[in-house]
């Protein structure tokens, strides 16, 4: 999935196993057989080319790491508490993008009166969900990262 989302617009095999061969060597037929995993599990779509295929990303990298990260929430037994382990885990730069994130949220969905709503929040919250918004607004400084998406490889193991 990183190439075909590297390349950002439909590939053929025979592309990817080019850009794969760069660094090390692979056979067609492997890159064929991942692409073609990847597509029955409704990761990529494919149109015919002649006798080849062209194969594109259903759905963006962070729309996929934003998918596995709501999977793993909800399978938390104490949501809240998951939030503030994963917060602690997070890098200054990760916890300036989760405030850039949420600063983005709010704007995007404004309040009649924030500050009334914030202190209503804060009444009706419980505990842990308070901690977990402390925790999330006490996190460090610096500028957003991104990085690669879980499992992900060329070989499409981890998926």
């Amino acid at each position: 999935m990183t190439r075909v989302w590297e390349w950002n617009r439909p590939v053929t095999v025979r592309e990817v196993l080019e850009d794969l061969q760069k660094e090390r060597s692979i056979a067609y037929t492997t890159v064929m057989t991942v692409l073609d995993n990847l597509h029955q599990k409704g990761w990529v779509r494919r149109e015919a080319e002649g006798r080849a295929y062209r194969y594109e990303a259903v759905s963006t990298r962070a729309a996929y790491a934003a998918a596995l990260m709501n999977e793993a929430w909800s399978a938390s037994d104490n949501p809240a508490a998951a939030l503030v382990a994963f917060f602690g885990m997070m890098s200054p730069e990760q916890r300036q993008a989760l405030r850039d994130a949420v600063r983005m949220v709010q704007i995007d969905e404004p309040a009649e009166d924030p500050e009334q709503q914030v202190e209503e929040a804060e009444e009706t919250a419980p505990a842990e969900e308070r901690t977990a918004e402390a925790a999330a607004e006490g996190a460090g400084e610096a500028g957003p990262a991104e990085g690669d998406e879980p499992g992900a490889s060329a070989t499409g193991k981890g998926r």
